[in-house]
């Protein structure tokens, strides 16, 4: 695999990134149930190609995260949040989740956020130990918030300043 080169989302990726979610789909990260033909396209209206970072290697898209404002409030302009994180499975294992997430925070500063959040659900321990490892702290925990395959699932918030 070649060095990955992060990189502003363009229009032409939405059909690759939207393979790379339906490939990536698990019980682990999604509330959705599994991408089920016909597929609705991966960008919309509130799904902008303007909001993603893409991770770039062997010429095409091995991961990506999402970056937006949390609402459209003025009095909540300062925080970004993370709303999608995936890496392809030929790309695992070589930090490009860590890059991602490193990369969406220089991001966040650059669009004059002083604060980045993120939702992840209590049972994926792999994602939580990389936000935790980047210095996101669980700012709270919503119990039981999902019933997903037959059990309930907290929603966990974690956040951290960017300063």
């Amino acid at each position: 695999m070649t060095t990955p080169q992060i990189r502003p989302a363009r229009a032409e990726d939405g059909d690759a990134l939207a393979r790379l979610d339906r490939d990536t789909w698990s019980p682990l990260h999604a509330v959705q149930p599994p991408p089920r033909p016909p597929y609705d396209p991966f960008f919309d209206s509130g799904h902008r190609p303007e909001d993603y970072l893409v991770a770039e290697a062997d010429g095409q898209p091995a991961g990506y995260i999402r970056l937006v404002p949390p609402t459209r409030l003025a009095c909540n302009a300062h925080v970004r949040q993370i709303q999608g994180l995936a890496v392809a499975e030929w790309a695992r294992g070589r930090g490009l989740a860590r890059a991602l997430l490193r990369t969406a925070c220089d991001e966040a500063r650059r669009q004059g956020a002083t604060r980045i959040t993120l939702r992840v659900l209590g049972h994926n321990k792999p994602a939580r130990t990389l936000y935790a490892s980047e210095g996101f702290a669980v700012e709270g925990v919503l119990p039981g918030e999902f019933f997903l395959d037959g059990r309930y699932v907290d929603d966990v918030l974690m956040g951290r300043a960017l300063a």
